[in-house]
């Protein structure tokens, strides 16, 4: 009898999965979400399956800073409406960006007096809060939660390289910081607003620090691909799954030299992923027309893409299941002037179509 009742309890948990990954025996349920882009990534070739398009960067504000923080209050209003949430609905709220002291996310979130957990994962933030606030509910301390997160190509380029005045040249291997805000809705139950919940989150893998000794804060791509090589790679032995388990293995912001250099690194360990991998940093914007070089890369990359288009492939039912892996470069203007290294970091999550 004691067995039995053991058993049970054990049924309702979730599993420790090899050294880094965690299983959900019951989902948590992605109910809803929203994006918001800038102008340049509306003329992009995802331009029309975002929430909102701003007509000027500046969203109506006086500083870069505060148009990052609009980008955010926006993004989270409009996915609470269009579950039928209120704020006092969500139990706990998990929200970042990359400006210094997350000023985006307290300035930006501050009228929806939702208990906050702020966090820090540079441009894997959306991997990071979802992983978290998946923990939360599984865990059974939140039936509802909130996760959000933003970047801004102005306010990046001030917080991390040169202000857009100084005109400096851009080399072939720098990135584009996206524009935009994506926030999610989490819930327990698969029925969580006006419609079934646009996927379930059925397991993650929590991300290492790897530092391959790459200083170049132009080349974010190769900085990172070491991260998202190292959780790919363990994710795939925590869950003993292959490549081919998944319709798509999808990076948050690497770009095209990144992409090169993770696939080339998996190869070294047997892992073909070039038949899966897709990356947001190249889908969000058109190489021919638009010149951001490398691609597209920030906190918004990944969480609007996800938003916008990943989560409609599994809707529409293209895709039955993705591994989401978002990856960070972990430098601050500090770290870089004093000469260090750009660790990165990758935390990824499966994502599965909601059927019914």
């Amino acid at each position: 009898m004691e067995n039995q009742k053991q058993q049970g309890e054990n049924a309702g948990k979730s599993r420790i999965l090899g050294k880094q990954s965690i299983g959900l025996t019951q989902p948590v349920y992605l109910v809803e979400s929203a994006s918001v882009v800038g102008k340049k990534e509306g003329e992009g070739p995802l331009g029309n399956l975002f929430d909102l398009v701003g007509e000027d960067d500046m969203f109506g504000c006086a500083s870069w800073e505060d148009a990052e923080s609009a980008l955010q209050k926006k993004a989270l209003g409009t996915a609470l409406q269009k579950a039928g949430w209120k704020p006092q609905d969500v139990r706990f709220l998990f929200a970042g960006d990359l400006l210094g002291q997350e000023i985006a996310t307290s300035f930006g979130l501050l009228s929806f007096e939702i208990p906050l957990f702020g966090l820090y994962g540079a441009c894997s933030t959306c991997g990071l809060s979802l992983t978290l606030g998946s923990m939360a509910i599984a865990g059974g301390f939140a039936q509802k939660a909130a996760c959000v997160t933003s970047s801004h190509f102005a306010s990046a380029e001030k917080e991390f390289r040169f202000p857009l005045g100084y005109g400096n040249q851009r080399p072939l291997s720098a990135t584009w910081t996206v524009t935009g805000s994506g926030a999610f809705l989490l819930s327990k139950e698969a029925q969580g607003g006006k419609k079934k919940a646009r996927a379930a989150i059925t397991g993650m893998t929590v991300g290492k620090i790897e530092d391959y000794g790459l200083k170049d804060s132009m080349n974010m791509g190769a900085c990172m691909a070491p991260a998202a090589a190292s959780t790919i790679e363990q994710h795939l032995k925590d869950f003993g799954r292959r490549p081919e388990d998944y319709d798509k293995i999808i990076t948050g912001d690497l770009g095209k030299i990144g992409q090169t250099v993770l696939i080339d690194l998996l190869n070294r360990h047997d892992i073909d992923i070039a038949g899966q991998h897709m990356d947001c940093g190249i889908e969000i914007f058109d190489a021919g027309e638009q010149d951001t070089h490398a691609g597209g890369s920030g906190c918004g990359c990944s969480a609007t893409v996800l938003s916008a288009y990943i989560l409609k492939m599994l809707e529409d039912g293209v895709w039955k299941r993705v591994l989401f892996a978002p990856t960070g470069a972990l430098l601050s203007k500090t770290s870089f002037n004093e000469g260090q290294n750009v660790p990165g970091i990758c935390h990824a999550l499966v994502l599965e179509r909601q059927e019914g």
